[in-house]
């Protein structure tokens, strides 16, 4: 009887195989997720900064107006990214956040760019422009973040330097240490256009 039993269990274990997808549990979508605050490795003061990530890769879920753009890109996202500083010269502490549009990861690295939708009244000119974050999953205690309004300048057409222009899943490398919080990183490989956007 055991051994009827057992011969069962495994022959429904490989019809559940054979039933899925080859690749599928591949096919999850890439996550960010945690909230960590960090330190700078210039400029250190006794401010507390830091960030909260719930974002999402949604391929082809963002469609363009150009060439072969009708599905979006392979790197689309979702979700919101939540800034806090506190200003330890003021007791201020100001809040923004960002919606997610395009997310690119490798294991345990992931960058993501989002629009700013919503500010306190000391971040609102960020209303409305793209940020950037990296992030570095380095376990419970080896975390770092990176993001793109502080370490990048850039020239407009006349030569003359101001804040970066970022585009899409762009940001600098992970170059501040997460000093308390835990931050995730699901890498998911980039998937192949949907067949009618295909060469």
């Amino acid at each position: 009887m055991r051994r009827t039993l057992g011969w069962g269990v495994a022959a429904a274990a490989m019809l559940v195989a054979a039933a899925t997808p080859a690749g599928a549990a591949e096919h999850r979508p890439a996550r960010v997720t945690g909230s960590a605050e960090f330190a700078l490795p210039f400029g250190q003061d006794d401010d507390v900064q830091s960030f909260t990530f719930d974002a999402r890769s949604a391929p082809y879920s963002r469609p363009l107006p150009i060439p072969r753009g009708g599905h979006g890109s392979p790197a689309d996202a979702a979700g919101t990214v939540r800034v806090s500083h506190w200003l330890s010269a003021t007791d201020i502490t100001v809040r923004w956040e960002a919606s997610v549009d395009c997310m690119i990861t490798s294991p345990g690295h992931a960058t993501v760019t989002g629009i700013v939708t919503r500010a306190d009244e000391g971040a609102s000119g960020f209303v409305g422009k793209r940020v950037g974050f990296s992030v570095q999953d380095g376990g419970r205690h080896g975390d770092r973040v990176g993001f793109t309004w502080s370490a990048s300048m850039d020239q407009d057409e006349a030569g003359q330097w101001g804040p970066a222009r970022i585009g899409t899943c762009l940001a600098p490398a992970a170059f501040a240490t997460v000093t308390r919080g835990n931050l995730t990183v699901r890498h998911a490989e980039l998937m192949a256009p949907p067949e009618d956007e295909r060469p």
